[in-house]
């Protein structure tokens, strides 16, 4: 049964596109046949996979508003079973554009609808804000992956993207259940990401919300995206692949072990 996992934080900086490429990569070589959509204007998991976005004849923008089918945008990277709706600079001027239609909030869900069969797996990638992209996305999503980053602000920020998530159900009537709190950029020499691990345990440990997976801060997985390739396949042994084939593991067992 496929499922669409939308990947949001309002700040930025702390990993969204880095662990939906990789991610998606990871499930990808497991088996899985998966889809990413690039919805952030910067086109960074686009470029990623090692797309040049200045070049592209059509994007998620062209489907969102309805010059193209998003089957059309769709297109494979090099991995075998994973494939991506590419973004560019094109996409910013759509939050504008999609605030003007009647229903604005179901353009994505409906944009989307016949892409689910074909996928096991399909991630959305976000910009760090929550304007009338992200609320489309979570209208389409099945569920809302949160990476935060070991920083003092981090759990500040999440409770504050939790109450839009919960004001998205209350006024859209759309429920989308957390899939999981993913602690990113993690430094196990400093005592502020031990301790922003232990908040988040405190905080969310007993919900079953936070992933056991921990995501480390990894010169690898910072490297990889300016070589158009994810870490798996730039460094398939660095501490970065294995975290989130590691992650991996964790959302196929989440999901019943299929």
């Amino acid at each position: 049964m496929s499922e669409i996992i939308a990947v949001m934080n309002q700040k930025g900086g702390c990993g969204k596109t880095t662990t939906v490429v990789n991610t998606a990569t990871s499930l990808a070589v497991m088996g899985k046949s998966v889809l990413v959509i690039d919805m952030d204007p910067q086109g960074n998991a686009t470029t990623s996979f090692g797309i040049d976005k200045t070049k592209l004849e059509n994007t998620i923008y062209d489907a969102i508003i309805g010059d193209v089918s998003v089957k059309k945008v769709t297109i494979p990277t090099f991995i075998k079973n994973l494939f991506i709706v590419p973004s560019n600079i094109s996409l910013s001027g759509a939050g504008v554009e999609l605030s003007k239609k009647e229903n604005y909030h179901i353009v994505l869900k409906e944009t989307l609808k016949d892409l689910p069969p074909l996928f096991d797996y399909i991630f959305i990638d976000l910009p760090p804000s929550l304007g009338v992209i992200t609320v489309n996305a979570l209208v389409a999503a099945d569920s809302v992956l949160i990476p935060i980053q070991a920083e003092y602000y981090a759990l500040e920020g999440v409770a504050d993207l939790i109450n839009t998530i919960n004001l998205v159900k209350k006024r859209l009537r759309t429920p989308v259940p957390i899939k999981g709190i993913l602690l990113t950029l993690y430094d196990k020499r400093t005592r502020l990401s031990k301790d922003v691990y232990k908040e988040l345990k405190n905080h969310f440990g007993s919900t079953n919300l936070l992933f056991n997976t921990v995501i480390p801060r990894n010169i690898r997985l910072a490297e990889a995206p300016s070589y158009g390739k994810p870490c798996l396949i730039y460094d398939p042994e660095s501490t970065g692949t294995k975290a989130y084939l590691s992650l991996a593991k964790e959302i196929i067992e989440c999901d019943g072990g299929n």
